[in-house]
């Protein structure tokens, strides 16, 4: 496996992340922003959560990122205090 994912170009790799990130953006655009304006029995609603997930999923990723760029922080931080030997 490591070994497939060293032989992909960083060309192709960008051009999947490129894809993968329009297209979240796109049905997240559609879900959040324009499916108040369906009627509630169009079947268009039935290829999306209820819209309360759109507050929370975003919600939910922003605080476990900001909880993770932290905790990276205070491991660099406490890493750095420590006495190194010989000084």
């Amino acid at each position: 496996m490591l070994l497939l994912v060293e032989m992909v170009s960083d060309q192709v790799k960008g051009t999947a992340m490129l894809c993968t990130s329009v297209f979240l953006f796109t049905y997240y655009t559609i879900w959040a922003l324009l499916l108040p304006f369906f009627d509630e029995s169009s079947p268009v609603h039935d290829m999306f959560p209820s819209r309360e997930w759109a507050v929370r999923i975003p919600a939910f990723v922003l605080v476990t990122g900001i909880s993770a760029i932290a905790i990276f922080i205070g491991l660099v931080i406490v890493s750095e205090r420590k006495p190194r030997r010989g000084q």
